[in-house]
């Protein structure tokens, strides 16, 4: 996984340089500032932005194009961290091993901070040079159609209503479809459309995004059941402790395991249906399928 591993190093060079410019240079609140980026740098795998990145490449090389558009999402994906650990949702003490923002500030400066990270995203976009006009809105509309009602916090709040009920398999889906799947879903719609993919070409890849999004947050529940402390930067079990519905706790981990296994398989399909330079792509599909942390 050379390739990869290169290219995740990359792209953690990429944001770094783009907080730098978009985030350390704002004249705001310092307070403000530091809780912003108190979250941004606490040591994400950047798996948005590098998937953004890895599709966009399957069609184009000149990667500068979609750097702030693939910052704006990691800010979305920041602030929405930010919130979920908020008392008044999953009440999270340690995220990525640190702090979580309102432990590290208080309350109000987390808030804050969610909406600052969530609103800056759009301007990012907006005062995008390498993008046209066109782009731009369709840009916009789609981050805002993912990002908000009918996406992430559609599944936010199914999410907090399934707390303590039992659900079946397939409510589950639509949770992590909406919550998850929709911010991996512009990740790699962005990419496509930007690097100038066909109408056919990005319909393979949204479903590739779909079976993508349902793999991730299948290990994501296995490695609750399985996976190490130190590594997952937080309790193992959490889920458990919450009594939140998961794979394992329907399925069985067996079963949750053969499931994700085939999320894998028919994601990879609907690359080679692209006929795309999608090497990267599949290389992080088992990244995701085989990742500890």
């Amino acid at each position: 996984m050379g390739t990869l591993q290169h290219f995740i190093k990359q792209t953690l060079t990429i944001m770094d340089e783009q907080f730098n410019t978009h985030i350390d240079g704002l004249n705001v609140p310092s307070r403000l500032k530091q809780s912003m980026l108190y979250s941004l740098e606490a040591g994400g795998k950047r798996i948005r932005p590098l998937l953004l990145l890895a599709t966009y490449q399957a069609f184009d090389s000149e990667l500068e194009k979609v750097f702030s558009t693939a910052t704006a999402l990691e800010l979305i994906h920041t602030y929405s961290l930010i919130h979920d650990d908020l008392p008044a949702m999953d009440d999270d003490d340690y995220r990525r091993g640190k702090l979580t923002n309102h432990k590290a500030f208080d309350e109000a400066t987390a808030i804050l901070a969610g909406d600052a990270l969530l609103t800056h995203s759009f301007y990012l976009v907006t005062n995008d040079n390498h993008l046209t006009d066109k782009e731009k809105v369709k840009i916009i509309s789609l981050l805002s159609e993912t990002s908000g009602p009918k996406g992430m916090v559609a599944g936010q709040i199914l999410d907090i209503d399934a707390e303590n009920k039992t659900i079946n398999v397939d409510q589950l889906e639509k949770i992590h479809v909406l919550k998850t799947g929709e911010l991996i879903k512009f990740a790699v719609k962005a990419g496509a459309i930007l690097g100038g993919a066909t109408e056919g070409q990005i319909k393979d890849l949204e479903l590739f995004a779909y079976h993508l999004g349902l793999l991730f947050q299948i290990q994501d529940d296995i490695l609750d059941v399985i996976g190490e402390d130190e590594k997952l930067g937080k309790a193992a079990g959490s889920d458990e402790d919450q009594n939140k519905s998961t794979y394992p706790k329907l399925l069985g981990l067996e079963n949750a395991i053969a499931l994700r296994n085939k999320h894998a398989l028919t994601a990879k399909e609907l690359l080679n249906r692209t006929e795309a330079n999608t090497a990267l792509l599949e290389e992080i599909v088992d990244y995701f399928n085989q990742r500890d942390h």
